[in-house]
């Protein structure tokens, strides 16, 4: 039998014959409607190309830091409930990368000098090549500029209760930033800077504090130099919270979050962060922890709790395919323990490189245990680790799953709500694996998701899970045009719905946060369906109003004044003109003058047609009426129950007939004005004996004249003066520095010098109404 050729064997083919390559196509993925992702608006251009191998992370603050080649870019989602645009709301700032090179210092600047001379003409190749192609130790071949990677620390590690950001430049700077003002970023600290200066004082001494016998005219002891003092990876720790004795003998609660930083050399350098975290006096060095990983490639937090036993442990993984947990010593936290020894999580050096190890811990369904869910990218194979502790001790189950991508992971998220890890190769296809549990082990679900029309054929950077797992953010850029790449490459953020607004509406009824703020993606994906449906669902309604009959939550009271505010925003029509537009005045005239002719001739033309215009504008408007007294009433019964809170924590913490910053019988006179109220009616009954028949009435900074306590928003003086309200205490703001919600939804003063420390915590406080950080 003759060999055909390819010509011969292509015309044989039948025309209706596809021969397919992985990746499939679309087409064929059996997705159903509800799963299918949905792409939001707006899409964010960046001004310069992603960098960092990990250049996307999502904070619990629902900030997404995206590290770039000129700064680090940062988009914060905002649940607005004053815009009726169905966009995402994204307020974007920037952090820039420092103009200035960063300079390590590893000895005496003149035997620095001595030794990048021998070594730049060292008669050993191997050494002179190495020293040549390092750009720490040969900085005239030039740095790269750009963001290397970011990580987020735990809510309410920073004065307004949000998260801190750290910073790794690709010229290894590691800083931390906040933002205490309104978009607007502060460097805190320069952790690379301190610790140059401990090992300078140390004398560049390992953790047994022995001084080195070379110098820097030796090779090994100039690149140890170097190494011990160049990071790679940074995690924050969950928040820790120990006792510290005051001078009168007593103890206090004191918080503290821990920031493990991965050195080139395999160190684990540990800094401790007093919370709230206000300047660089709270950071400390904590510890060392020497890994032993040569090769070190990337970190995470292991943390176990089950009952009454936590631990906790660095996962390190390596470039050459080791895996293993180190342990971390928390002395002073009570109920840690310390593991013994590392724990060898995979041992083979196969010469694949670890990268995005992630740690989440999970409940074992059958076993009814915690345990520990840890997953890498390996090259195409994804790595997980199943830790399990039991009475004969740790127990270890690892596995790869294989077949996911033709090409290497370049990202991986996972979602905690619902565990589910999403992987993501170079050419753009998105992985989603659902972990099922059998008695001693795993098994990954896989599915393919599918990608919105408009992301079809880019290439993505990297991919981040928001909070609740609402949305999925990715880092892309063009793919091939017409079979070649193209010129000038463009940078985009695109963000995908992960659930249906019908999920995250359930999610929300049985939050276990019990806090809005925290749940803002869940929200967002609610607001949209109200504006694309003006109208509430009526399922979500019904089962809200039956929650709040059976348990009397101010979660769920906010959750509906959210949901009435939507509805309200949503009646309201766009406006037709641009009041930013620059027109002539002439111009402006001649139209106004048309349009009201145009307007005499419509209202003539509605009203032969038997006004349905007019009909349609009416009911409208009586609707938005509805809705406007139906926010007030729900906005009213928050702020009564607030006031109850608050006048309990009066009567509680003052003596009899005690003036105090909060307007006490300001908030007794207005919660008396509801005479079916019992819990209120028994509640002024005490206060007022305490007070004694003593009245404190607020006084008009301006005129001295008597504030009265009509509205809970606003407070006018019989001469017109109106000070706005602190939704906390109450008080008539009359100073000219205040903190604002998130949301713009209400202003709370700030602690005065002689406020006590009762008064202090409750202007802590988020937001009453939306539960929003107060700015």
């Amino acid at each position: 039998m003759a060999a055909a050729s390819p010509s011969d064997s292509a015309l044989s083919l039948p025309r209706n014959v596809v021969i397919k390559t992985e990746p499939e196509s679309e087409d064929d993925l059996l997705i159903s409607p509800a799963d299918v992702p949905v792409k939001r608006d707006p899409v964010v251009p960046l001004l310069s190309p992603v960098s960092g191998l990990q250049p996307l992370a999502w904070s619990q603050d629902h900030r997404l830091a995206v590290c770039t080649s000129s700064s680090m870019s940062l988009l914060e989602l905002v649940c607005d409930v004053h815009s009726n645009k169905q966009d995402l709301t994204l307020h974007r700032t920037s952090i820039p990368v420092p103009t200035e090179a960063l300079k390590l210092r590893v000895g005496p600047a003149a035997e620095l000098a001595q030794a990048r001379e021998k070594f730049s003409t060292h008669p050993d190749p191997t050494i002179r090549q190495v020293f040549l192609a390092n750009k720490d130790m040969n900085p005239s071949i030039g740095l790269h500029k750009g963001i290397q990677y970011a990580s987020w620390s735990p809510l309410g590690c920073d004065s307004s209760g949000r998260c801190l950001l750290a910073c790794l430049t690709l010229d290894h700077r590691l800083t931390i930033h906040n933002s205490l003002k309104r978009l607007e970023w502060n460097m805190l600290v320069d952790l690379t800077k301190k610790y140059s200066e401990r090992l300078k004082e140390r004398g560049y001494s390992k953790k047994d504090n022995k001084p080195p016998e070379a110098n820097l005219q030796d090779f090994d002891e100039l690149q140890r130099r170097f190494r011990m003092q160049t990071p790679l990876r940074m995690e924050w720790s969950s928040v820790y919270t120990t006792k510290q004795a005051q001078p009168d003998n007593t103890c206090k609660d004191m918080e503290m979050v821990l920031l493990a930083v991965l050195m080139e050399n395999g160190d684990l350098v540990l800094w401790k962060f007093v919370l709230p975290f206000l300047s660089a006096s709270d950071v400390t060095f904590y510890d060392i922890v020497e890994s032993g990983v040569t090769r070190p490639s990337d970190l995470a937090w292991w943390e176990y709790e089950s009952a009454d036993r936590r631990m906790s442990g660095l996962i390190v993984g390596s470039e050459v395919g080791p895996v293993k947990i180190m342990p971390v010593s928390l002395s002073g936290v009570k109920g840690y323990f310390t593991l013994r020894h590392p724990v060898i999580l995979w041992k083979e050096c196969d010469e694949i490189a670890v990268e995005n190890l992630k740690c989440v811990p999970m409940i074992h369904p059958i076993q009814k245990s915690s345990c520990s869910l840890i997953v890498a990218s390996r090259g195409c194979y994804v790595f997980w680790c199943l830790l399990m502790i039991s009475p004969a001790g740790l127990n270890v189950h690892n596995s790869h799953v294989a077949g996911l991508h033709s090409l290497p992971v370049v990202s991986m998220a996972i979602s905690q709500h619902g565990v589910a890890v999403y992987t993501c190769s170079v050419d753009g296809w998105i992985k989603k694996l659902t972990p099922t549990f059998t008695e001693n082990t795993l098994i990954f679900n896989q599915e393919d998701m599918l990608r919105p029309e408009n992301l079809t054929g880019r290439r993505i950077h990297g991919i981040a899970v928001s909070r609740n797992g609402a949305y999925i953010a990715l880092a892309s850029t063009q793919g091939m045009v017409g079979g070649h790449h193209p010129v000038n490459r463009t940078y985009q953020v695109h963000f995908v719905t992960l659930k249906t607004p019908e999920t995250a509406a359930a999610l929300l009824l049985k939050s276990p946060a019990q806090n809005l703020y925290k749940t803002a993606d869940l929200l967002d994906l609610v607001r949209w369906q109200i504006l694309k449906n003006k109208c509430i669902p009526a399922s979500l309604l019904e089962e809200l109003d039956q929650k709040i009959q059976e348990v009397d939550l101010p979660y769920l009271w906010r959750l509906k004044l959210f949901l009435v505010r939507i509805l309200y925003q949503s009646l309201q029509t766009p406006p037709t003109d641009h009041r930013w537009k620059p027109t002539h005045m002439e111009n402006k005239v001649f139209v106004r003058d048309e349009e009201e002719e145009d307007g005499k001739d419509g209202e003539d033309g509605v009203q032969e047609e038997g006004e349905p215009g007019g009909v349609k504008k009416e009911n409208r408007e009586e609707q938005m009426e509805e809705v406007q007294a139906w926010i007030n009433a729900v906005e009213t019964h928050i702020m009564r129950e607030n006031m109850k809170k608050v006048l309990g924590v009066v009567y509680l913490n003052t003596w009899i007939a005690q003036n105090t910053s909060i307007p006490s019988c300001g908030l007794v006179e207005y919660l008396a004005r509801d005479s079916n109220d019992r819990a209120s009616e028994v509640l002024i009954g005490h206060i007022k004996k305490k007070m004694n028949k003593q009245s404190f009435s607020e006084r008009c900074s301006l005129c001295q004249a008597v504030l009265p306590f009509s509205d809970h928003r606003q407070a006018i003086c019989e001469n017109g003066h109106m000070w706005l309200r602190c939704v906390l205490s109450y008080q008539a703001c009359q100073t000219l520095t205040f903190k604002r919600c998130l949301l713009l939804d209400s202003i709370a003063r700030l602690p005065e010098p002689e406020d006590p420390e009762w008064i202090r915590k409750i202007l802590q406080a988020p937001c009453t109404l939306c539960d929003s950080p107060m700015i």
